[in-house]
């Protein structure tokens, strides 16, 4: 097919229209990107784009992102248009219960969507996860004559995604680490929802993206499809990451919001739309309209998608036979499958009155899985030797050696979480991010995308509670505990020992469909002795009877995570030895709970033991359901303070002699 300007320019019209028309017909979305933005995609798409529209999780693919995931009108017209399992019928619901085209774009629900984005920021920095896993695996896999892994990730971002802090901490690192594969197309419309960026974004983008060690371009007209290739193309020769800068006009063909924020976040109105089809030389009727010839083209995607797949198939079978192992290992990895064994010899920790920190445990069980599990691969935000994340078999991950597994992602907590979400999302990596369970606050909403898009992220949180001691209130977490357990699919583990740790790094690894956070003491926690409780496998159920002291039917429930279990056992043995029958209970994971049947639920917690006492070194928001009404809970309320950790335990009636107390409160004795 030849491919006139005129002919390119009904192509980017048809991005324009279809996503405009879809907006309209919602009467709700964003125009301003897509119609502001199409020349840039169409180029993308159409001359760059190396993807399998009938196979969306080809290995070797060209990944995209959607940074500003608000535009994302365009990026389903875009699946459409070039093959993917997209309907028109889907475009014209847009927005609508039940459709494959949300609001802002999903992953796992539209195919051929690489990341959920839409809060800014957080695709720009999903691509350097991509990125980097990218970098790791082709060194990893690799070798002479088979480029086995061998893409670009493209990302078209936002005024917005610029402004956002997540970004900044990403391109930081992306330049630091030198990930050439990243090529980002930056819609530079100056227009943000309260009017013109000279209001609040006056900086020089460019020279701060050099200072990042970035490439930096220049296309002058965001509509000049030859200046945007020939700008690709340099940056495709560059070992760099590249910011390709397009100057567009945000709602371009609008009459009169072309240039404005009207032409943002609202539908343009029936007149506006048919104004701007008369401008542009579109034809009126129907709405949805799509040239034949101009589908057609599109649609060469499909053809030109299995091709590049096919080559790509026969290289890998070459491969496979030249290196059958590696080859299977590969493809192992991309499924997601875990090799045979993997949890084979944990760790087994022997009884101690003196036990270890739950953090320390967990580096001994990482350190373990890092050697079972080539994919394992993370990091920490500055705070290695406190999270005791190294990897002791591998190496870090720097520019120069991307086969290390170990990532230091600097003092970037919200960077970092979202940079592990892009590993995620690549495949072939199980990653894992780390820092105070305190500061998880900053990364809060690349944890909530993770369990929104269902990503196996592990967070890994250490110092959990106001037992990290003489740091204070402003690094002792207090309410966030509660406020992780609100996120739906996220599972949140607060291990009673170094046995429950173990067991809860299995359900982590195990756990594909979801992150899951790993919570974990600074203080050395007693390792229970198992001979005498029941085992700690019983994490994996969420909560289990540890023991039930008295020899009767229990009078009363004592329940309890972390650090606290210790509080609890001992006195549950002084409320035995006063006669009284007590069951101990460890409650690791209210998520992991929830889950089981109602019948194991009713087994732990019988209905008819009304009086129930939960201990937590947190807000105690949430434990009403689990104590009913007539329990009571021993929390925390205020911040924290600063002093050594026994005290403060003391202080804030974190202790035996008040789980005690309390206890007779309930069992009525006194009265």
């Amino acid at each position: 097919m030849i491919v006139t300007p005129e002919f390119e320019s009904r192509a980017i019209n048809t991005l324009r229209f279809l996503s405009a028309d879809a907006v309209q017909n919602a009467n709700s979305g964003h125009p301003g990107l897509p119609m502001g933005a199409a020349a840039i995609a169409y180029t993308i798409w159409t001359r760059h784009l190396r993807h399998s529209p009938r196979n969306p999780h080809w290995p070797n693919r060209d990944r995209f992102i959607l940074s500003g995931g608000h535009g994302c009108a365009l990026l389903y017209s875009l699946l459409h248009l070039t093959g993917y399992d997209l309907p028109l019928e889907e475009l014209k619901r847009f927005r609508q219960w039940g459709s494959k085209t949300p609001g802002h774009p999903e992953y796992g629900l539209t195919p051929g969507v690489e990341t959920t984005t839409g809060p800014l920021g957080q695709g720009f920095a999903n691509g350097v996860g991509m990125a980097i896993a990218e970098a790791h695996l082709a060194a990893e896999f690799n070798r002479p004559g088979f480029n086995i892994v061998d893409h670009y990730i493209y990302a078209l971002v936002t005024d917005g995604d610029l402004m956002e802090g997540v970004a900044s901490e990403a391109a930081s690192l992306a330049g630091h680490l030198r990930l050439g594969k990243l090529i980002y197309l930056y819609d530079d419309n100056r227009i943000s929802i309260d009017g013109s960026t000279d209001l609040t974004f006056t900086e020089d983008r460019a020279r701060r993206f050099e200072a990042y060690g970035w490439q930096v371009l220049h296309v002058a007209d965001g509509n000049n499809v030859a200046a945007l290739d020939a700008a690709i193309r340099e940056a495709k020769a560059d070992p760099r990451p590249s910011l390709i800068i397009c100057r567009t006009q945000i709602g371009y063909g609008l009459p009169t919001r072309q240039g404005t924020a009207k032409a943002h976040g609202e539908p343009p109105g029936e007149e506006e739309l048919r104004s701007a089809k008369e401008r542009l030389g579109w034809p009126l009727e129907p709405m949805f309209y799509i040239p034949e010839d101009v589908l057609a083209f599109y649609r060469q995607a499909v053809e030109q998608g299995e091709m590049a797949e096919k080559a790509w198939q026969e290289q890998f079978e070459a491969y496979r036979q030249a290196y059958p192992d590696l080859a299977a290992e590969f493809e192992r990895r991309m499924q997601g499958r875990l090799p045979t064994d993997w949890d084979k010899d944990l760790p087994e920790f022997a009884p101690d009155s003196k036990g270890m920190a739950t953090r320390a445990a967990s580096g001994k069980v990482l350190n373990v899985l890092a050697t079972r599990l080539p994919e394992l691969m993370g990091g920490s935000a500055d705070l290695t030797p406190s999270n005791n994340t190294w990897m002791n078999c591998t190496t870090a991950f720097q520019a120069d050696n991307p086969l290390g597994r170990y990532l230091h992602f600097g003092v970037r907590e919200h960077g970092m979480g979202a940079v592990v979400n892009g590993m995620a999302y690549y495949r072939g990596v199980i990653p894992f991010g780390a820092t105070f369970l305190v500061f998880s606050d900053y990364m809060r909403p690349a944890i909530r995308l993770s369990a929104l898009s269902h990503l196996g992220s592990i967070w890994i949180f250490t110092h959990d509670s106001i037992g990290l001691g003489e740091d204070g209130p402003t690094h002792q977490p207090i309410e966030q505990l509660p406020s992780l357990r609100a996120i739906p699919n996220l599972v949140v583990i607060r291990p009673a020992d170094a046995n429950e740790v173990r067991e809860a790094w299995k359900v982590a690894i195990e756990r594909r469909d979801g992150p899951t956070a790993l919570v974990l003491s600074r203080q050395a926690i007693p390792v229970l002795d198992r001979s005498v409780f029941a085992p700690a496998s019983g994490l994996r159920r969420g909560a289990y009877v540890l023991a039930d002291l008295g020899g009767g039917r229990p009078q009363i429930i004592l329940m309890a995570s972390g650090s606290e279990v210790s509080l609890i056992v001992e006195a549950g043995y002084a409320l035995a030895a006063e006669g009284y029958n007590v069951r101990l209970v460890s409650f690791p994971s209210w998520e992991l709970f929830e889950a089981q049947e109602p019948g194991y639920q009713d087994e732990v917690l019988p209905p008819s033991v009304e009086r129930r006492l939960a201990v937590e070194a947190a807000r105690p928001l949430g434990w009403e359901r689990w104590v009913g009404s007539k329990g009571r809970i021993l929390g925390i309320n205020r911040f924290g303070a600063s002093a050594p950790y026994k005290i403060i335990y003391e202080q804030f009636g974190l202790t035996v002699s008040e789980i005690v107390r309390e206890a007779h409160g309930l069992l009525g004795v006194g009265e």
